[in-house]
C-alpha cells in the first residue's frame, strides 16, 4: 500500500511541473512576440527619423519672399512708416544737395536704388528682419553697432554724405519702416534671401575688357553707355534717378560696400539687368564678375579716413582694395583679384 501511495504522490509532482513548465512556456512566448513588436517598431521609427546629424531635423528656413508685409496702420505710428517708406524710395527728394544747402547726402540717389522695391526683394539686401538681427557685429567698425550706426554707415558711404542724428525725425521714420516690414519675425531668426546671393568666384583677375562688352550689351540701356544713368526728371527738381549713376561723381564713394568687387557681382548676379532674379539669373558668376570689375574701375567720389577702416585688418574683406591691408598683396589684386588667398 505504501508503494501505491507513493506512486500516486509522484505522478501528481509530475503533472504539476509540466503544467507549470507549460505556463513558463506560454509565458515565454507571449514575451517573445512582444520583444520582436518592440524590435519592429523602434526598426520603423528608425527609417522614417532623421537622426544623422547631417540631416536638418528642424524645417527649411523661412525666406524673404514667404513673409506677407503688413498693412501700414492708419494713425500716428503708421504716418511715421509711410515718412520712412517715402525717404528711403525718394531720398534726394527729401535729403539732397539739390533741395538742401550743405545737405546730409552728397549725391541723388535713393536708398532703394539699391535695396530693391523699398527694401523688399530677396537678395538685394532687403530691410525685412533686420529689426531682429540689430545690433550685431560689423567688422568694419570692429565693434557691435546698432541699427542707426548701420544706417548712418549708408548715408556716409552709399549716399557719399554725413550721419543724420539717430533722434532725427528721419532716422525715427527710416528704423519705423524697417520695424513694420519686420513685425512678427522672431528676433535673432535670419532669413533666406536677406543679404546677396552668393556667386563661384573665378579663381582668376577679373577681365575689364570682358566686363565692358557685357555692360554695353546688358546695363548700357538703362545707366547710360557712360554709366550716368537716367534721370527721373529735370536738372535741379530733385527728383533723383529711374536708373541711377554706377560711377562719377553722383554715384556712391570708394568706401560703399558696392566699391567692393565681390559684393558689387553678388549684387548684380541676383538682380540685374532689371527683372533678373537670384532664382533667374541672367548673368553667369562669371559675367557678374567681370562687370563688376568694369564697374568699379571708373573713377567715383573719396570716402574721407577710409583707412581707418577695419580696425581688426584680420576682418577686412579680400576685395576691400584701399590699404593698409593684413598681408603683402597690391591694391590692384585686391582691386580685381584673383582671390584666391
Amino acid at each position: 500500500m505504501k508503494i501505491k501511495q507513493t506512486s500516486v504522490i509522484a505522478s501528481s509532482e509530475t503533472n504539476t511541473i509540466l503544467a507549470n513548465v507549460k505556463r513558463l512556456s506560454a509565458y515565454t512566448r507571449i514575451l517573445a512576440v512582444i520583444i520582436l513588436l518592440f524590435i519592429a517598431a523602434s526598426i520603423y521609427l528608425f527609417s522614417i527619423t532623421p537622426f544623422d546629424k547631417s540631416v536638418p531635423t528642424q524645417s527649411k528656413p523661412l525666406t524673404v519672399s514667404q513673409i506677407k508685409i503688413a498693412p501700414i496702420p492708419d494713425d500716428k505710428e503708421g504716418e511715421m512708416i509711410r515718412y520712412g517708406k517715402e525717404l528711403i524710395t525718394n531720398t534726394a527728394y527729401y535729403l539732397g544737395p539739390e533741395v538742401i544747402e550743405g545737405a546730409l547726402i552728397g549725391n541723388n540717389l535713393a536708398c532703394s536704388n539699391c535695396h530693391l522695391d523699398a527694401g523688399t526683394k530677396p537678395y538685394a539686401a532687403p530691410y525685412i528682419g533686420l529689426t531682429g538681427v540689430f545690433p550685431q557685429y560689423i567688422g568694419r567698425e570692429n565693434k557691435i553697432t546698432s541699427l542707426e550706426e548701420r544706417i548712418n554707415g549708408c548715408f556716409e558711404r552709399s549716399m557719399n554724405g554725413h550721419a543724420i542724428p539717430v533722434d532725427s525725425r528721419e532716422m525715427r521714420a527710416m528704423v519705423s519702416y524697417i520695424k513694420h516690414l519686420s513685425k512678427h519675425i522672431p528676433v535673432g531668426q535670419r532669413l533666406e534671401g536677406q543679404g546677396f546671393v552668393q556667386i563661384q568666384v573665378p579663381p582668376r583677375e577679373a577681365n575689364v575688357h570682358t566686363g565692358a562688352a557685357i555692360f554695353k550689351q546688358h546695363c548700357a540701356a538703362c545707366h547710360g553707355e557712360q554709366g550716368a544713368g537716367i534721370p527721373k526728371g529735370a536738372q535741379r527738381d530733385s527728383k533723383g534717378y529711374l536708373y541711377p549713376p554706377l560711377w562719377g561723381s553722383d554715384s556712391f564713394n570708394d568706401g560703399a560696400g558696392m566699391a567692393r568687387l565681390l559684393t558689387a557681382a553678388r549684387f548684380i548676379k541676383g538682380n540685374m539687368p532689371l527683372g533678373a532674379t537670384a532664382e533667374n539669373p541672367t548673368l553667369t558668376d562669371e559675367e557678374a564678375y567681370d562687370v563688376a570689375a568694369y564697374i568699379n574701375s571708373f573713377p567715383r567720389p573719396e570716402k574721407k579716413f577710409k583707412e581707418q577702416d577695419y580696425p581688426d585688418l584680420s576682418k577686412k574683406p579680400k576685395d576691400c582694395a584701399y590699404p593698409p591691408f593684413a598681408d603683402n598683396l597690391s591694391a590692384q589684386q585686391h582691386k580685381i583679384g584673383p582671390f584666391n588667398f
